[in-house]
């Protein structure tokens, strides 16, 4: 792009943008993000590391037995076993 002042012109240069970590970001779903294959690697090897560890099977079992108490509770209050609470004044 070129700005043109009083008969002489004059370059623009947009400013650059940087990436500073304390700030939040956002993107949308459809945005897309490139990864080389040592990203994606590193990526993927981090997530199996943790992922097989006994702490983290632990944790996921606890993920499913709570959907299914989530499960059972949500067909609770459609059966009109459960009522909700009222607010605490």
């Amino acid at each position: 792009m070129r700005i043109v002042k009083n008969d002489t012109t004059e370059d623009f240069v947009a400013p650059v943008v940087a990436y500073d970590p304390n700030k939040r970001y956002s993107w949308t779903p459809n945005d897309v993000f490139e990864l080389s294959g040592e990203q994606f690697g590193l990526i993927l090897n981090a997530f199996r590391s943790v992922l097989s560890t006994p702490e983290a099977g632990r944790i996921l079992l606890i993920d499913k037995a709570n959907e299914a108490v989530e499960k059972a509770m949500a067909a609770a209050v459609e059966k009109g076993i459960v009522k909700e609470a009222p607010e605490a004044e």
